[in-house]
């Protein structure tokens, strides 16, 4: 029986997407909320600035009056604001964040003025328009008005601003609980008792060290036999988990037990066998427990197609089941430092080096070369049967940092 033909990766990565709902929510603290994304669109609970304040160190004056002089009736610092009111002829010292004092509608800059003792002199230039040094009440945000949407990453910035706009909880969704199972009998759990027909268990640690630049409940299994039974039950030793992730045997030779253990598990094959290079061999699969569902991501064993596609699917994936607006990888447009061949059938994903002007092709591509995947911090998208470039020429690239979303 003929194979279905591989998916291109944006149909698969859609395919895959639609079967992750974002997990339950719960309410964590704001500084807690850090690197998670927001559950639900949040509104400020105050206005910020609360009144009209002073941008700059100066004196308050009525607007109308910015010629002078003027008599200094008071003081008004930040937290500390001045009682009275302001008329023409009089000012009021106020410092940067300073509420203006009920009268005013202008700040002079400390410099533009002369003082005597408690009388003023203008001997710069006065505020033009007058409100130039003021940041009026309302300026960054209202009460009742969203601040940040749903499904935004909550980064330092975010934090600052939910707290400002007067939160101290956030809603956001569970940590997504991951398990990753390494398999293969070739591969050594210790890397410094590795025999000659053995390979350090790696892509486990690769795979579990992208993910965990997201916020999520992770561990690892193995390295796991190649028998069905041992598959099996690293499989049933995972039945908590949200998403399960094997790297290894998911191919259809003699030895890839992937599919069968999976199907003897209960989970049922959504897709396998996506259009890129390296990473072929991808297989998705879903389990219903319990009134939900786990899915599964069978990863390619060569460690590269393993990186490759756990940064197209894996991480996706966890981006949405946290909630993210954005779940997958975004390019960036740049010039090629040096030529590239023409492309195959399949759409391929080249190691590079990008300085930030021009990215430079790595010529070690072999799918099993981790040296050239440490080397490199992005990865060259080159469209199916695409011609050669030559150096100067545009191309489209994924950066690898935080995987792949600045």
């Amino acid at each position: 029986m003929s194979l279905p033909p591989p998916m291109p990766l944006e149909d698969a990565q859609a395919r895959l997407l639609a079967l992750a709902a974002p997990l339950p929510i719960e309410r964590v603290d704001v500084e807690g909320a850090l690197g998670r994304y927001l559950a639900a669109p949040l509104h400020a609970r105050r206005t910020q600035p609360a009144a009209d304040l002073s941008a700059m160190d100066g004196y308050a004056v009525a607007h109308g009056d910015l010629a002078g002089p003027w008599r200094i009736v008071g003081e008004s610092a930040a937290g500390h604001p001045f009682a009275g009111a302001v008329s023409g002829g009089t000012a009021v010292r106020v410092s940067t964040g300073a509420v203006l004092p009920q009268g005013t509608g202008a700040v002079i800059l400390q410099e533009d003025v002369a003082r005597d003792a408690e009388r003023l002199h203008l001997s710069g230039e006065a505020p033009h328009p007058a409100h130039k040094h003021i940041r009026p009440c309302g300026m960054d945000f209202a009460d009742s008005h969203e601040v940040i949407a749903q499904g935004t990453l909550l980064g330092p910035a975010q934090v600052a601003l939910a707290l400002a706009a007067g939160h101290k909880h956030l809603p956001v969704c569970r940590l997504p609980r991951l398990v990753v199972i390494d398999s293969g009998d070739e591969l050594a759990a210790d890397p410094e008792a590795c025999a000659p027909h053995q390979v350090p268990a790696s892509n486990g640690a690769m795979v579990l060290a992208l993910a965990r630049a997201l916020p999520v409940d992770a561990r690892r299994l193995g390295p796991v036999e190649d028998t069905l039974e041992a598959i099996t039950a690293a499989l049933e030793a995972s039945a908590e988990a949200d998403v399960i992730v094997t790297s290894g045997g998911a191919s259809v030779g003699d030895h890839d037990l992937v599919r069968p253990a999976l199907e003897a598990w209960g989970a049922s094959l959504d897709f396998w066998r996506v259009a890129i290079k390296p990473g072929k061999p991808i297989l998705v699969a879903t389990r219903e427990r319990a009134g939900r569902r786990q899915i599964i991501l069978g990863l390619p064993g060569n460690p590269v197609s393993s990186f490759v596609t756990a940064y197209h699917f894996l991480m996706p994936l966890l981006r949405a089941l946290l909630g993210a607006r954005d779940a997958v990888a975004r390019q960036v447009t740049t010039r090629l430092a040096a030529p590239v061949r023409a492309n195959g059938p399949r759409r391929e994903f080249l190691r590079a080096q990008w300085d930030g002007a021009a990215v430079t092709p790595l010529t070690l591509q072999d799918s099993g070369a981790l040296s050239s995947l440490s080397a490199s911090n992005v990865l060259i998208d080159r469209p199916a049967l695409a011609p050669a470039a030559a150096t100067g020429d545009e191309v489209r690239v994924y950066l690898l940092a935080s995987g792949g979303i600045a």
